[in-house]
């Protein structure tokens, strides 16, 4: 049965419901009998018991103007309560280089990420967490060129926490671009944004376009689809074309239909983010202190006259169950996180006096870019990771390696601890399985199989072919990324590693320390 037909059914039951005596309504055998727990029969479904079938009008804002000046009236009051450095009063005085500016510091990408930084790490991340990371990077990079001129691996270094660091590399290729063809300023406008510098999408684009610049653009990131999911009453595939058309609409209607001159279209769409965020919560929302209560449908739930057949919703899900407001949005499938499998080698160099541990750097674009990582061989197969062990190895410290290292034979051991030697012959003396670490992305459940590897031989570590490589003086920020490095115990987690990595340097330092190995 098609979903018009069933909506059709429905409402023609609801009518007769209304307009016949319930007794004998259950006497006639052409219509469906209603049940107590709301489905029909012969239906695993549940009918939606608040909305039948109700009007594709529903979803549309058709009215804004009251509603955005509760809004406007309420953000007012709310703006500085977090403390959030971009935010700013909006200033008509300001030239067009001093919009640019604020673009830089409230956007992100290209003129420098600050509204990147602030509007878009927002997405994922608590404010608390964001803001100390965003005065360090306004510190540090205060303008576009100052990005423009930096390194990958200085951008990581301040990214280094937050996750997401494509999104760093994306950064810095933005500002290149804005310096090199927009004269150090952002473009002006969302569609030119969007089109022509890299990590920029709508959303991005509508909340720098309208905070620095004033265009009535709208914005729409997970709490504004929330908060118009239930303000419209939709309860649809919230990632479906037809599902992020009608909420595209509603947001646009906030800033451009009916609107006052005097309502800056940024103040709207951060008056928004900011209601989705601190009220219209996903869970527990505060609807008695919502400013727009008086016009949300699913905090009404007001039946609402019955519409012509030929104004039906059709995009609408039955509801599986009454949980009032929190049953916006519909709930998204989520895809299931697909599994790895990694082969980690904790390569050591050591002498009598000295231990040194190889970091290789990452590719500069993928997940985790330009970050480094012990010598790692990826998505191996689990039955014969450890069994191929030596052989990988071998392979990763000759892509390295200037200097030869002669491989691994397999001795008994009766402890742990290498035996450290001054020949100067470089010869991989050890390699210990250390057991498993777990870590999630948001799409991939990693297992990284550690194993300690220990070289010696020579007075210094084995040569690089990059070079020496060894960390400056500021923790991790390099004047020339290095394809791999050596670094002591105290600086392997002052590099740019992720937190994946941490994580097994932890897990080796806890091994260590229990089997009292290294001193």
């Amino acid at each position: 049965m098609t979903k018009r037909k069933r909506i059709q059914e429905e409402t023609e039951l609801l009518t007769s419901t209304k307009s016949t005596d319930q007794r004998s309504l259950q006497n006639d055998t052409h219509l469906p009998k209603p049940r107590k727990n709301g489905r029909k029969r012969g239906s695993s479904k549940e009918v939606d018991p608040i909305f039948p079938g109700h009007s594709k009008s529903s979803h549309i804002v058709s009215s804004p103007l009251p509603i955005r000046k509760a809004l406007l009236k309420w953000y007012a009051t709310v703006c500085t309560d977090r403390g959030m450095p971009w935010r700013k009063p909006h200033d008509v005085n300001l030239d067009m280089k001093e919009r640019a500016q604020r673009a830089y510091e409230v956007s992100c990408v290209v003129n420098v990420p600050s509204t990147y930084l602030s509007e878009v790490v927002v997405q994922q991340t608590q404010v608390a967490t964001v803001i100390p990371y965003y005065n360090a990077w306004m510190k540090k990079f205060p303008t576009v060129a100052d990005l423009a001129e930096s390194s990958l691996d200085e951008v990581n270094a301040l990214w280094k926490g937050l996750g997401y660091y494509s999104r760093a590399s994306r950064l810095l290729t933005a500002a290149q671009i804005v310096v090199r063809d927009y004269q150090g300023r952002l473009p002006n406008n969302a569609k030119e944004m969007e089109a022509h510098i890299p990590g920029i999408g709508r959303y991005s684009a509508g909340a720098i376009s309208s905070i620095a610049y004033g265009e009535r653009v709208p914005v729409l990131d997970g709490n504004v689809h929330r908060l118009f999911s239930r303000f419209l009453v939709l309860h649809a595939p919230p990632k479906s074309k037809a599902t992020q058309d009608i909420l595209w609409a509603a947001a646009t209607a906030m800033v451009e239909h009916e609107y006052d001159d005097a309502d800056h279209p940024g103040d709207i769409n951060q008056a928004l983010i900011e209601l989705g965020s601190t009220i219209c919560r996903l869970r527990d929302p505060c609807c008695g202190d919502c400013p727009l209560n008086p016009w949300c449908g699913a905090y009404n739930k007001a039946i609402r006259s019955l519409p012509d057949i030929e104004d039906l919703c059709e995009l609408c899900e039955p509801l599986t169950e009454e949980n009032g407001v929190t049953a916006y949005p519909m709930k998204a499938k989520k895809k299931k996180a697909r599994v790895e499998l990694d082969v980690v080698s904790i390569v050591e160099w050591r002498s009598i006096d000295d231990r040194q541990f190889l970091l290789v750097r990452r590719p500069d674009k993928g997940l985790l870019a330009g970050l480094y990582e012990f010598p790692t061989t990826y998505m191996a197969s689990a039955p014969a990771s450890m069994e191929m062990a030596p052989d990988l190895l071998h392979h990763h410290l000759l892509d390295v390696l200037e200097d030869s290292v002669l491989p691994y034979k397999e001795r008994s051991l009766q402890n742990l601890e290498p035996k450290c030697s001054s020949s100067p012959e470089y010869r991989v003396v050890n390699i210990t399985p250390m057991g498993d670490v777990s870590h999630v992305f948001s799409h991939i459940k990693k297992t990284y199989r550690v194993q300690w590897v220990v070289i010696e031989g020579g007075c210094v570590p084995p040569v690089l072919k990059c070079g020496p490589g060894q960390p400056s003086s500021d923790h991790g920020a390099y004047n020339t990324p290095k394809n791999a490095f050596w670094a002591s115990v105290t600086n392997v987690t002052k590099a740019n590693i992720s937190t994946g990595v941490n994580k097994i340097w932890k897990y080796a330092l806890t091994i260590w320390e229990t089997q009292e190995v290294c001193s």
